[in-house]
């Protein structure tokens, strides 16, 4: 199984400010199908809480900050989504939770496919079965 990893993005900038390009296949591992963002979330909500068959993911607090959790099944891993230019990738079949916002998270989310609901598990008990086969 792959795991999740923290991606630095290149930044470009100067007095005026900074700029981060994306790019997929370069900045990230995937052909980027789809894009949302997660916004207003109350610092005690909990998102996510699923698992994808196919879907990879990139997220990206493009403003303040958030936390990513990941379950493999057999260990699970925390990520603290604090810089702009920096984004967790997820690979498919990893539980993902996204926690701890800030007032002003403005969460990113570029995703490996189009939104397909029969692709999602939303029972861990289902996603321990199938990711421990």
């Amino acid at each position: 199984m792959r795991k999740a990893k923290l991606i630095e993005f290149p930044q470009h900038g100067d007095e005026k400010g900074y700029l981060v390009v994306i790019e997929e296949k370069l900045d990230v591992p995937f052909e980027i199908k789809r894009v949302f963002y997660i916004y207003g979330s109350q610092r005690d909500a909990l998102r996510g809480k699923h698992a994808n068959r196919k879907s990879e993911f990139m997220l990206i607090n493009v403003s303040g900050t958030s936390k990513v959790r990941v379950d493999y099944g057999n260990s699970t891993e925390e990520f603290d989504l604090n810089r702009a230019h920096v984004g967790v990738y997820i690979p498919k079949m990893v539980w993902k939770e996204m926690f701890d916002f800030s007032e002003d998270s403005v969460l990113l989310v570029l995703c490996s496919e189009l939104y397909d609901p029969d692709e999602y598990i939303r029972d861990k008990a289902v996603y321990y079965s199938e990711v421990n086969q």
